[in-house]
Parts: C-alpha cells; sequence; structure tokens
C-alpha cells in the first residue's frame, strides 16, 4: 500500500506565480541561472540555487551558500511572495506539452514507503549528490522542489482528478522557457481528500520516474528527524515529502541519447567493419535518422547516419536489463569496442536528453567535439515498472522524462 497525506502548501500568490516559479536546480548551471532571473528578485532560484547571490558565483557546496537558501526562503515568506495554505489539501498539477496534458496529484508521501521499498527505483544514486539536497532539506526544514512519481492507473483518482480540472485553476500560464502550460488546482473538499488517501491505501507501489537524488535525501532527513524526536510518533509532516505522482498511462519517458569523443584509435572504416560482428549495419545517409524500434540504433559518424539493429543472439529477452538497448549498446558497442566501461565518470562520453532532438547530436559531431553520436529507442514505462518490480537497477542515463516539473508552484514544510 501507498501511504500519502495531503499538507499545507506553501505557495505564492496567483498573480505572481510566473516571477516565482522555475525549472528545477538540476537542469541548468549557475550562470544560466542567474541571468535566467536577472532583475527578478522573486525567482525561486535564489533558494535552490543561491550561489547565484555571490559575485562571483559562489561554490555550490560552500557553508555559507546553504544559509543564503534558508535566509531567502524566509524573506520570500515575510514578504508573501510564499504563502502557507491554513488547511491540508491535496493538489493537481497539469502539464502540457505538444498538445498532450499530463495530471499528476501533489501529495506528501511516505518517508517509511521509500525506506522499505514501497516507492520503487530504477537508477542508483550517489552519496555526494545526495548529501547536497540533504543539506538543502536540512537547512530550509522543508522540501523546496517536489519528486516525480508514477503509479498504476486507478479510475477513482482519475474521476477526481478530472472534476476539478473541469474547473478554473488556480494557476494556468506558459513558460517562457519551454512554452509548456502549467496548471494548478486545490482539492480542498474533505471527501475528495479522504477519497485520494484511501485509493492510494489500495496501490501496492509507485515508482520514481524522476528525482531519485531528492526523494533519496527527503527520506532520509525525514528519517533523521526521527530518530532526533525523543517524543516521535510517527504522525509529524516531517515523516513525509512532497511528490507529484501521475498515472503510468500518462507518462512518455523519450530518448537519453550518446556523444563520444573518440574511437578508440580506430579509423570510421575499421569502427563500422567492428560493429559488424553483433549489429546489421545500415548506411542511411546525410538526412538525420531516428530509431523506429526496440534493439535499433542510430549512429551519426563523419556526416553519415547508420542504421544498427542487434543480432539475434546478443540479448536476452527474459533479462529484464539485459534486454534494454542501454545495456546492448553499453555492453557491445561503448564498453567491447570504445573502452568505456564506467559510464558516470568516464570524460569520452556525454548524454544529450532527446528533448533536444536528434540535431544536437549531428551538430555536436559537426562542430568537432564529439567524433560519433548514437541514438536509443527509448525505454517503455512498463519496462521501467518491471525492472522497478524485479529489484534491478538500470543502466546510468536511461530515462529521460519530458516536461519537468516547475518548482515553486508548492513547497512542503516538515513542522
Amino acid at each position: 500500500m501507498a501511504v500519502v497525506k495531503p499538507f499545507k502548501g506553501v505557495r505564492p500568490p496567483k498573480n505572481l506565480v510566473e516571477m516565482v516559479q522555475s525549472r528545477p536546480y538540476d537542469v541548468l548551471n549557475s550562470a544560466e541561472a542567474k541571468a535566467e532571473c536577472e532583475g527578478n528578485e522573486m525567482s525561486l532560484y535564489h533558494i535552490i540555487k543561491p550561489e547565484i547571490d555571490f559575485d562571483p558565483i559562489a561554490d555550490e557546496s560552500d557553508p555559507k551558500v546553504y544559509a543564503q537558501a534558508a535566509s531567502n526562503f524566509a524573506k520570500f515568506q515575510q514578504n508573501g511572495w510564499l504563502v502557507q495554505d491554513t488547511k491540508e489539501q491535496y493538489y493537481i498539477y497539469a502539464q502540457t506539452m505538444n498538445g498532450k496534458t499530463q495530471y499528476g496529484l501533489v501529495v506528501g508521501a511516505y518517508v517509511d514507503d521509500y525506506l522499505k521499498g514501497n516507492i520503487k527505483k530504477h537508477e542508483l544514486t550517489r552519496p555526494d549528490k545526495e548529501e547536497d539536497r540533504m543539506k538543502h532539506v536540512r537547512v530550509n526544514n522543508a522540501n523546496i522542489e517536489p519528486v516525480f512519481f508514477a503509479y498504476p492507473d486507478d479510475a477513482e483518482l482519475d474521476a477526481i482528478v478530472a472534476k476539478y480540472a473541469a474547473g478554473t485553476p488556480e494557476y494556468d500560464y506558459t513558460a517562457k522557457d519551454d512554452k509548456f502550460r502549467h496548471q494548478l488546482w486545490i482539492i480542498d473538499q474533505d471527501a475528495d481528500i479522504a477519497k485520494i488517501t484511501e485509493r492510494f491505501a489500495a496501490i501496492p507501489s509507485m515508482y520514481i520516474a524522476d528525482g531519485h537524488h531528492r526523494s533519496a535525501a527527503a527520506a532520509l532527513v525525514g528519517a533523521e528527524k526521527a530518530k532526533q524526536n525523543p517524543n516521535h510518533k510517527g504522525d509529524e509532516e516531517y515523516n513525509y515529502f512532497m511528490a507529484v505522482c501521475f498515472p503510468a498511462s500518462q507518462l512518455t519517458i523519450i530518448d537519453y541519447n550518446r556523444v563520444v569523443k573518440d574511437l578508440n584509435g580506430m579509423s570510421a572504416d575499421e569502427f563500422l567493419k567492428a560493429l559488424e560482428q553483433n549489429f546489421t549495419v545500415v548506411k542511411k545517409g546525410a538526412e538525420i535518422f531516428k530509431p523506429q524500434a526496440l534493439h535499433t540504433f542510430s549512429l551519426y559518424l563523419e556526416g553519415i547516419w547508420y542504421e544498427l539493429t542487434a543480432k539475434p543472439g546478443t540479448f536476452n529477452d527474459n533479462d529484464p536489463i539485459g534486454v534494454l538497448d542501454v545495456t546492448i549498446s553499453s555492453n557491445l558497442i561503448l564498453d567491447q569496442l570504445l573502452g568505456i566501461k564506467d559510464l558516470r565518470r568516464d570524460k569520452r562520453i556525454d548524454f544529450v536528453g532527446g528533448i533536444r532532438g536528434l540535431g544536437e547530436l549531428k551538430k555536436r559531431v559537426d562542430s568537432g567535439e564529439m567524433k560519433m553520436a548514437l541514438a536509443l529507442y527509448p525505454v517503455s514505462m512498463k519496462q521501467l515498472m518491471d525492472i522497478a518490480d524485479s529489484g534491478n537497477i538500470m543502466p546510468p542515463k536511461t530515462t529521460w522524462f519530458e516536461p519537468k516539473l516547475r518548482s515553486g508552484l508548492v513547497i512542503h514544510k516538515l513542522d
């Protein structure tokens, strides 16, 4: 069962939401954040990327930077740029991209569900990134940014969401940077709040779609606060952290592609010949070519696109990890041919989210920065959930979800 609760969200007034909201902290660097919010003291970047308040921009891990985040969070509340709701309630957050809308429920997710594995992950986390987010949660005593969950579809939850979404949203705007529409409704009727809590209790598991480090940090701080409280009862607010939960059928995973700096000492012809051991290689020409099915890849090399199709016997359809195209390409191309064994740390490889399009791969190769690019067919939500259910972990840089959740629409305090 999935334990969730409503909470008293901290939110911007309706007329300030576009000034306060921001992209997530980890999709842009400090210089980009500083430029993006220039002249806007209400931007949430001052809380989630507070190093921008220093001249020159400070080291993100400096203790004074975390202190600045807490100071700014307090200032936003004092100035009325963020105001806490007086009632515990749920929220609906909708995102529209390319004509498709997905509706998520904003809830307080249960720390113990994460610690016991009822909230399932599909990626490994890095301790340094966990600690960074833990410091941010500790110093603000709040989950400033949400995490992104998926759950198995539930008709009764869908009906409640549809009921509220038929009304006027509290927030409704199109972001200037990504051009996607963002809307928020408040679920404040007691019967609906109780029904949402009840329906989630019937759901066996939830799945982290995006935000593994934020999920780990939020849960670990909650557990930490429980240990530190001699009067801990289990119903305190710190036992929960903020998540936006979407029905799995509404989500789309897009491709997550690779660019590599060299061919490990091989010429282009030698590399193409070596690929033929495990792949059928078809020259497609100069026009951008996108993979059309599982186990097919697009290779861009020296101005030409190629279709690579993994040969039978090179992968195991009964292995939830081995069947993934990211595993096939990592084992048979990046490792076996190019000598790239650690995707997280090898400086010869970089990763490009599919939202940028295959034109970005072409650009990075044509510029001379990279030697070749490899485009992958995207993972499905079913594959992600099957892997999480099996207790396995996906290889690094496997999934890319879009649109990203905006930050600053709702914040969850831990007390």
